[in-house]
């Protein structure tokens, strides 16, 4: 009620989560996938003893955090740490484009409600009074 722009934005992430759960699926198994490939590219000589490290790697690597513990040695682990590492970069990316177009479809919804009674002009601010058209009293 006294914050309306965090109730658009909640509404807008609770009409967008069947993407955002479709595409953080897709990334979870982009995480196995490069996890396994590189456990078999690189193997325990190179600190990727396990699958489950594999994946570990694969976590920090495509939220770009990073640690340094584990690193691709060989030229083709080096080209899967950089190709996910771009994935990556669409963890903020696609998310923050579905929101901000739920967001922009709810605001335009709600311009639409308030017509004018007078010259049926919509496209009015949430707190106007007055058609900016014709100058008729909008409705409450």
């Amino acid at each position: 009620r006294f914050m309306p722009s965090l109730n658009v934005f909640w509404r807008a992430i609770v009409s967008a989560r069947h993407q955002l759960i479709l595409f953080y699926s897709f990334i979870a198994i982009v995480m196995v996938i490069f996890g396994s490939l590189m456990y078999l590219i690189e193997g325990p000589e190179y600190g990727f003893t396990t699958l489950n490290a594999s994946v570990y790697w694969a976590i920090v690597t495509i939220t770009t955090v990073g640690y340094g513990d584990i690193t691709p040695r060989t030229p083709l682990g080096r080209i899967l740490a950089s190709i996910l590492i771009l994935i990556g970069y669409s963890i903020i990316a696609i998310p923050t484009g579905l929101i901000t177009t739920h967001m922009t479809s709810a605001l335009n919804r709600r311009r639409q409600r308030h017509l004018c009674p007078q010259c049926q002009q919509g496209d009015h601010d949430d707190n106007a009074r007055f058609c900016h058209a014709c100058g008729h009293a909008l409705p409450k």
